[in-house]
């Protein structure tokens, strides 16, 4: 590949520009293109698609050096890039946006909150192929190189095949050994015992964000069952929400209003 070549990718997190995730991703999306790096200044998970409205958003230059480029951001997921496409990139598009490696998988429901899905899906919305990555497991000092020639790969094959306009892909990696990458559906369960009720030292009650994420265990098309069973899955998601099986439906119930 070429120096003239050299595709743009941008990449962002929901844990902090200095997580590990991000420095593994980084690392393998420098040997493809020049990275820009455009990421939280602390930690961010949870925030979905939210965006910075009534306080300023400032980014602090971070570094410079071979084929990257690196900002941290004082916002949410989805400030980060915003702010990189808006000002940061000085008008180039990237050709890529990465989002992760996130420690703690993001499947079912839980796409819905994550701000390393929400990187990719503000990406897509700007009509560029994204990829977000997330791994099974929560131990922030667990290691990631099993996974890190699955995410080469990956990022390869989006660069050189493309995604539809408007799809991002939103992949997990098992804990330990990968037996293979499955293209998967969002498994549309429930949560159980979200909250756990705790009493602090002073007698006053708090809840702690726990949980069980559970979806129908026969359901071979899912990210939660393929997860479970050893392989990485990759789901593409969609930024037009919009139900269109639904639209008669709806256009019927709206002729009484």
């Amino acid at each position: 590949m070429t120096e003239e070549k050299r595709p743009l990718i941008l990449i962002s997190n929901d844990d902090g520009a200095e997580w590990p995730g991000i420095r593994a991703l980084t690392r393998v999306a420098r040997t493809i293109g020049d990275v820009v790096v455009v990421a939280p200044t602390q930690h961010q998970s949870g925030k979905s698609s939210a965006i910075t409205i009534i306080t300023p958003l400032r980014s602090t230059f971070v570094e410079k050096k071979e084929h990257l480029t690196k900002y941290a951001v004082a916002g949410t997921p989805v400030d980060c890039i915003k702010i990189a496409m808006n000002s940061l990139l000085e008008g180039r598009k990237p050709d890529l946006i990465l989002s992760g490696i996130n420690h703690g998988s993001n499947l079912g429901l839980s796409t819905l909150y994550s701000g390393t899905v929400g990187v990719a899906i503000e990406g897509a919305s700007h009509h560029v192929p994204c990829v977000a990555f997330s791994i099974d497991d929560h131990n922030p000092k667990s290691s990631l190189l099993y996974c890190l020639p699955f995410v080469e790969r990956i990022i390869k094959q989006v660069l050189e095949k493309g995604l539809p306009d408007g799809v991002c892909l939103n992949v997990n990696f098992p804990k330990g050994a990968i037996k293979g990458v499955k293209a998967t559906t969002t498994a549309l369960g429930h949560w159980t015992n979200e909250y756990d009720h705790r009493v602090d030292p002073a007698g006053r009650d708090y809840y702690w964000l726990q949980g069980e994420y559970v979806s129908d265990p026969n359901d071979d098309t899912t990210d939660h069952y393929w997860l479970q069973r050893g392989y990485a899955t990759a789901t593409p998601c969609h930024v037009d929400i919009t139900e269109r099986a639904a639209l008669n439906h709806v256009a019927d119930i709206m002729k009484e209003v």
